[in-house]
């Protein structure tokens, strides 16, 4: 139920941190596994690792703010069965002093390059007639207001309306679409915020898990996502976050 031998999975933003959680784990449980960044030097490291530790794994080269190189990785990855989305960015500042470029590139590289290559991959998925499996990365804003966010909170509840309205229209070709919202990741975002003595005693007080996650706590929903036992599961955004986001603590005890 959870082997994904046989498969060929493109992971776009497979570079660091989740997405490369991610790419191993694909590649762990033995699907064939498409590293794709701008970062061809990382990738390349990366998936030396992976083959030498005997899976199947190769980089390929996809700067999701660019139409061109979107259409050429889905031309050359036109037997794909799983795409992940993992590429994105992140400003945090108030909303009223957020700048045209800053709006624009979050933009593109959150929301708009990942819906061009959605509809590019998904469409030869259509048009092999075999299924297939397309998980988001979404964030903890696809479902909640977190300040200081605004316009990564806008791309990412962006991809939770794209989740459920493609796997509406996609279940007739056995393609499913499901969205992750990691909660409280730590990664090269967002890494310095959380060295914040302050920050960290609060997530104690607030969070029923108290830790903070780490890329490898989404790898494994994701490659469940992308394998047999999640075949009756579309259209769903699955938070995870400690409980962050259905669960409170509070500073009682019967």
């Amino acid at each position: 139920m959870f082997s994904l031998s046989g498969k060929k999975a493109l992971i776009a933003g497979a570079s660091r941190g989740i997405g490369l959680a991610i790419a191993k784990a694909t590649a762990a449980a033995g699907a064939h596994t498409v590293l794709a960044a701008r970062s061809q030097k990382a990738l390349e490291k990366e998936t030396a690792a992976l083959q030498g530790a005997g899976y199947q794994a190769e980089t390929l080269s996809l700067d999701v703010t660019s139409n061109e190189s979107i259409q050429a990785a889905a031309e050359a990855h036109g037997d794909t069965d799983i795409l992940v989305n993992v590429a994105g960015t992140n400003v945090r500042k108030r909303f009223e002093q957020f700048t045209d470029e800053e709006y624009e590139r979050i933009m593109r590289t959150n929301l708009h390059g990942i819906v061009r290559l959605t509809q590019s991959v998904g469409a030869k998925m259509i048009a092999r007639g075999k299924g297939g499996k397309i998980v988001h990365i979404g964030s903890l804003t696809s479902l909640l207001g977190l300040p200081y966010l605004a316009v990564y909170a806008m791309t990412k509840s962006a991809l939770a309306g794209l989740t459920r309205t493609t796997a509406a229209e996609w279940a007739q070709y056995n393609i499913q679409v499901n969205c992750i919202a990691p909660g409280f990741i730590v990664t090269d975002l967002n890494r310095e915020m959380w060295q914040s003595p302050q920050l960290r005693e609060w997530l104690k007080g607030v969070q029923p898990n108290p830790r903070l996650g780490v890329p490898e706590d989404i790898a494994g929903l994701s490659v469940f996502l992308s394998g047999p036992a999640s075949d009756y599961v579309t259209g769903q955004v699955i938070a995870v976050d400690g409980g962050f986001s259905t669960c409170a603590n509070w500073p009682f005890t019967p």
